[in-house]
């Protein structure tokens, strides 16, 4: 059980207070409740600019590294296509110095046409770097875009196309800014050897007197129900052929999620998994196979991916992937291995908790989803899921018409 409070600001900043006196370190964690879903999609990119642009000075701050090291402590952040999340960890002697540096990068960046310039370059040069200098890595890309015709899930967070980054202009950047990062559409977690006293009265004193901003109301395209099948060939300068191939699954907050969590498991994650045991130890078609999803807000994608042996087809690979899955819709799941997903789920769970800044993460996370309680009955979800409801969410998902497929071939063969 996760022990927590919470109180709102006036301004419409959602604070969680997680005491924890087992550590000397405390972690203040703020999610704002914007990802590359919410951008332009003649626009795109900037969520994850912002997460650069975040760490290159605010209105009062010009080096925002500089006194938290200081101050002993360290950060970082990521962004998603949900969400973006900035996560602190210091002493909690410093605690202070996290509520400074937080607060005045809300309030307002130092918005200039230097620190866009210096942000714009790291970013695209990330993306040439990962995404088109990379072997396979213009695979998302085009996945994406098979795989989604209408909702923003169909680019990455790193942005459809470079130049949409090149071209971002200091304007462009205010209003998302304004737009989105603001009290009303931010979490704020503070975990550690605290009391909730203590950190309402930081928290008035340093972002009570930030503008509440508008509430952001998200009226994003649903991506129409798939009716057929989806195909790419590709062929590129890499090592291996390569097989993909997705499917449409349920949102975060579906009844059908935890199920769906557990039939990647059971299909492909790790090497006990059946599609590892199968076709890579015993047929020895692929070098290395995984199923996964990724656990999108809105309804996302399960994957099965994998690089093939040399001389294998991706039409053989794809046909004993398919061989596979049918096994699994015609004789099911046994009990045995549905037990075996949920035990691993569970003390993957209970490992990631044993962190404090995985918990106040997840605070922060499921307070976003609609609320932090939630938080405490994962676990149960997953273990009431029955070999039913499994087997149910499985011919769901695996019907040919709702499948994209990309076959990613090596010419260097």
């Amino acid at each position: 059980m996760i022990h927590y409070e919470k109180f709102m600001l006036p301004n419409g900043l959602t604070v969680i207070v997680h005491p924890d006196f087992s550590t000397p370190m405390a972690v203040v964690n703020v999610m704002y409740d914007v990802g590359a879903r919410d951008e332009n999609p003649d626009r795109t990119g900037f969520a994850h600019l912002f997460e650069h642009l975040m760490f290159g000075g605010s209105i009062n701050i010009p080096e925002y590294d500089e006194p938290l090291q200081m101050a002993g402590g360290e950060n970082n952040a990521y962004t998603t296509n949900d969400l973006t999340n900035y996560y602190i960890q210091l002493p909690v002697e410093n605690l202070e110095t996290a509520f400074w540096l937080e607060s005045d990068r809300m309030l307002s960046l130092a918005f200039s046409p230097e620190s866009l310039e210096v942000q714009r370059k790291v970013v695209c040069e990330e993306f040439k770097e990962h995404y088109i200098n990379k072997p396979y890595g213009d695979v998302w890309h085009k996945l994406r875009e098979l795989s989604y015709t209408q909702h923003p899930y169909r680019w990455m967070t790193i942005g459809k196309e470079l130049r949409h980054v090149e071209e971002a202009q200091l304007d462009d950047v205010k209003n998302f800014f304004f737009k989105h990062y603001t009290p009303c559409n931010a979490i704020l977690v503070v975990a550690g050897p605290v009391q909730t006293a203590e950190v309402k009265a930081l928290a008035e004193k340093w972002f009570g007197d930030i503008p509440s901003g508008t509430k952001y109301v998200r009226q994003l395209p649903k991506e129409p129900v798939q009716t057929a099948p989806r195909r790419m060939d590709v062929t590129a300068s890499v090592p291996l052929d390569a097989f993909y191939k997705t499917w449409h699954v349920c949102g975060r907050q579906d009844a059908a999620y935890h199920a769906t969590d557990l039939i990647t498991e059971v299909l492909g994650s790790g090497a006990s998994s059946r599609l590892y045991q199968h076709l890579v130890k015993e047929q020895r078609l692929f070098s290395n196979i995984e199923c996964y999803h990724f656990g999108s807000i809105d309804p996302g994608m399960l994957v099965i991916e994998g690089k093939l042996v040399k001389g294998i087809t991706p039409e053989a690979a794809e046909a004993a992937v398919q061989a596979e899955i049918a096994q699994l819709l015609q004789q099911g799941v046994t009990e045995q291995e549905l037990q075996k997903a949920k035990n691993k789920t569970e003390s993957i769970i209970s490992f990631e908790d044993m962190s404090l800044m995985n918990r106040a993460n997840n605070l922060a996370f499921y307070e976003l989803l609609g609320d932090a309680a939630e938080m405490n009955t994962e676990l149960n979800k997953y273990q009431s899921v029955t070999a039913a409801q499994f087997m149910e969410t499985a011919n769901t998902i695996f019907t040919e018409t709702n499948s994209n497929t990309l076959y990613y071939r090596s010419n260097m063969n």
